[in-house]
């Protein structure tokens, strides 16, 4: 039997609301995320991740209460990431209703807390998240921390690599290039990454259509698909990209409700 494909809404959260932006900056506001991650739920997500994008630049960890009200509104996994910098922050979050902790600028500084969180959580709760830039020179890629600000050196495909190797269960990859772009999402860097790890790499960055999300999880080898702008600005629903998504092959966990034939044909172009 195939697995599943999975749709995840991502919530960026700054000031307790949801933003967006394009290339991590403009960033406009887009709702409530408790309210929006209980809609998203409803209509058929399959996991729901919530990064509040302005604690590690804060030096504060991750709003325990917004993820506690949040975890509380919902049956499917929630993951959670923003100003992780240690064991206890992880903790606290999962003590709060998370299934995951996601955890980048921190573990690029000391890449052990990878190792420890898993060691003390279990793999199963560990995603480590890698936002990502093109070079200059358009041959290969960088990692950038701090909400993309900060250059860390390293090559995100190594560096997925390595997080894996010390425990992280699941890769959570954006291309800072594409975010907020709606011009697909960055194939060779998806790819790159899926064909060197043991572990679901979740596509992120520059979903436009429910072509961009077949591509990533078919020629990008993801395991499943993050995006925000689409579902927040309601150009497409949950169900109708599900719809597309089996119609392309895809095994998908059933939405909330069906589209009619003539949404999927629009949705497919």
């Amino acid at each position: 039997m195939s697995l599943r494909k999975r749709l995840i809404p991502c919530l960026d959260v700054t000031g307790g609301r949801v933003v967006k932006g394009t290339a991590f900056v403009d960033l406009v506001d887009s709702g409530d995320p408790v309210e929006l991650a209980t809609r998203y739920a409803a209509d058929g997500a399959d996991e729901i991740v919530i990064l509040d994008i302005g604690a590690t630049h804060d030096r504060r960890p991750a709003l325990v209460d917004l993820i506690s009200r949040a975890a509380s509104s919902l049956d499917i996994p929630l993951a959670v990431g923003g100003g992780v910098a240690s064991l206890d922050d992880a903790a606290a979050l999962l003590d709060a209703g998370a299934d995951k902790v996601s955890v980048n600028s921190a573990a690029l500084r000391d890449p052990s807390l990878v190792d420890r969180i898993a060691a003390r959580l279990g793999t199963q709760s560990v995603v480590i998240s890698i936002d990502a830039a093109r070079l200059p020179n358009g041959a290969g890629w960088t990692v950038r921390g701090v909400s993309g600000t900060r250059e860390s050196g390293r090559d995100p495909v190594s560096w997925a690599r390595e997080a894996v190797e010390r425990g992280a269960g699941e890769v959570l990859l954006t291309s800072i290039d594409r975010d907020g772009s709606r011009a697909g999402y960055d194939l060779g860097l998806t790819r790159a990454a899926s064909e060197a790890v043991n572990v679901p790499v979740i596509a992120s960055g520059g979903a436009g259509s429910a072509d961009d999300i077949v591509a990533a999880l078919t020629d990008g080898g993801a395991s499943a698909a993050l995006l925000a702008s689409l579902l927040h600005r309601r150009m497409v629903s949950i169900p109708q990209l599900k719809a597309a998504m089996a119609v392309r092959g895809l095994a998908v966990r059933s939405a909330a409700s069906v589209p009619t034939p003539e949404e999927v044909a629009a949705w497919l172009g």
